[in-house]
């Protein structure tokens, strides 16, 4: 199962790149890593760094993808940002969080998008 699930997140990864960027997002990093967790994208967007969580799924039979993100979760991405910003040395920068749901179709390739910005603060 676990394969699986880091299929469906991989697929989700790339097809939210693809839109954030037809969007006019600047992708900065992927898949930042730290002690406390990782943040899928991190993006520029006008004046705003965004630190971004994608989620991906096959329907909404258990909530939406976003619903998922508990408040551990956000913690988790929240020190992740925080340790990205000194290291990267941006403080200067606005910073929110944002949410992409990629809602998968098992009858084709298609898919919805979905982007919250500032979807949760800390």
């Amino acid at each position: 199962m676990y394969s699986f699930n880091k299929d469906i997140g991989n697929l989700g990864e790339s097809i939210a790149e693809e839109y954030l960027t037809k969007m006019g997002y600047i992708v900065l990093e992927k898949n930042f890593r730290s002690k406390f967790g990782e943040i899928d994208i991190i993006g520029k967007d006008g004046n705003y760094i965004a630190f971004i969580e994608v989620k991906a799924r096959y329907g909404s039979l258990y909530g939406t993808p976003a619903e998922s993100i508990t408040t551990l979760k956000q913690n988790k991405i929240y020190k992740t940002a925080q340790l990205y910003i000194m290291k990267k040395r941006i403080a200067k920068f606005n910073f929110r969080f944002d949410v992409i749901e990629v809602i998968l179709n098992t009858k084709n390739n298609d898919h919805s998008i979905r982007l919250i910005k500032d979807a949760f603060q800390i």
